[in-house]
């Protein structure tokens, strides 16, 4: 069956509905290729990468932290992330945030994907890296309370997914993809036990 890619709509207006710091509500009049016309509303933030770090400090464990997230309005297990500076490239990025946020930095740092957030209402979206061959390094950030770093096992993420605070969909993501090329390297070069 052939694939044939949809017309994209046509814009015809837009309109700022709400901004604060942080965020920049916006509407958009859309008219589809089939005629019908929809006003959809989005999040239209910053246009600065991010970054979210996988930081393992040996083969089998991996860093997360645990900061309070004010959407939910409780402490929430997660991995470190944050914007790039103006200036910084993605992998600059992902070192001076695991410094700030873990009190570690990576001598080997490599992308792994690229993931978006509820992309029919923003269009953000963040670059995992993967971090390993850590040593001990830390920068002041701009967290507003130490955070707390914690190290579990990568092998164990059924394990993390039953608890009540790890629920971050970019996380949970980034840590399945991490833990199955970390697989299949160990596949490739023989090291698998199983």
């Amino acid at each position: 069956m052939s694939h044939q890619d949809p017309i994209k709509p046509h814009i015809l207006g837009r309109e700022s509905v709400a901004k604060s710091r942080l965020f920049h509500v916006e509407a958009l009049d859309l008219r589809f290729s089939n005629g019908e016309e929809r006003r959809f509303e989005r999040l239209s933030g910053s246009d600065r990468p991010a970054v979210m770090i996988v930081a393992m400090p040996d083969p089998d464990h991996v860093l997360l932290i645990r900061e309070y997230a004010a959407g939910f309005e409780e402490y929430v297990l997660t991995l470190p992330k944050g914007l790039v500076d103006p200036g910084e490239d993605i992998l600059t990025a992902a070192n001076r945030e695991l410094m700030e946020e873990c009190g570690v930095g990576a001598h080997q740092l490599e992308p792994l994907v690229e993931l978006s957030l509820a992309p029919n209402y923003m269009r953000h979206r963040i670059q995992v890296v993967l971090a390993t061959d850590l040593f001990d390094k830390r920068l002041p950030g701009d967290e507003p309370e130490p955070l707390i770093v914690e190290t579990h096992a990568i092998e164990e993420l059924p394990a993390l997914l039953l608890r009540e605070d790890f629920h971050e969909a970019r996380a949970i993501a980034a840590l399945y993809i991490a833990r199955d090329k970390l697989r299949d390297e160990k596949r490739f070069n023989g090291t698998e036990l199983i």
